[in-house]
């Protein structure tokens, strides 16, 4: 057997080996944890301040009025109260509102009141019983509506009916000086109707009733 020849191709030379960089796992627990508050950081950016002001924003455009609270003003300008929220009220020259379980408070839940076959329901006629004391010659021909004596699921609704408004009339014409047509006529032209007829019932917004009525007063 011959030896190879001189000046022959061997096999290319391998290449030098360099150290391979070593890189981290790619599930590791730190990488998790940056991953995680990460995820956090940018869920309270947007949820906490990013999209209050969006809504804001957009609310004081569509609806400033709604937006800032709905509030109505005393005729000196200054802020009475809510348009949604009933206040209590037991003047007797101005109109009263629906009783409430918490007294009229935003902050304190209520059950559902009872309603008109409910046992129940005698307990809470102390407001009516009162009214019916101190004006029983007013109601004594009347039959008082149910939304005057009873708590509204909320517990702060400001409407009534317009009967349950119209059976207070005699009341405040008897503490002012305002005739009972002219506090009828008063009443229902503060009447809203629901917007699609048959669907709803009308009703009136005691408190802003009151606050309209305080300058023919004098007040």
């Amino acid at each position: 057997m011959s030896a190879p020849a001189s000046g022959a191709a061997g096999p290319p030379p391998r290449p030098p080996t360099s150290p391979v960089a070593r890189r981290p796992p790619a599930h590791s627990a730190g990488g998790h944890a940056r991953a995680a508050l990460a995820l956090i950081a940018l869920t309270l950016l947007v949820t906490a301040f990013v999209y209050p002001l969006f809504v804001t924003a957009v609310a004081q455009l569509i609806d400033p009025y709604a937006a800032n609270g709905s509030l109505v003003y005393y005729p000196n300008g200054t802020v009475a109260g809510s348009a949604l929220v009933a206040q209590n009220t037991d003047t007797p020259y101005l109109f009263w509102e629906r009783p409430s379980l918490t007294d009229y408070n935003t902050t304190l839940g209520a059950d559902t009141p009872p309603g008109p076959s409910d046992p129940a329901l005698g307990a809470l006629l102390n407001e009516t019983i009162a009214y019916m004391e101190k004006y029983g010659t007013y109601t004594v021909n009347a039959t008082l509506p149910f939304w005057l004596v009873a708590p509204s699921s909320s517990d702060i609704d400001p409407d009534l009916t317009p009967e349950a408004v119209l059976v207070q009339v005699m009341r405040v014409s008897e503490n002012t000086n305002l005739t009972i047509a002219w506090l009828t006529d008063f009443v229902n032209a503060h009447i809203t109707n629901p917007p699609v007829p048959y669907v709803g019932v009308p009703y009136v917004d005691v408190l802003q009733l009151d606050l309209d009525l305080l300058p023919h007063l004098g007040r």
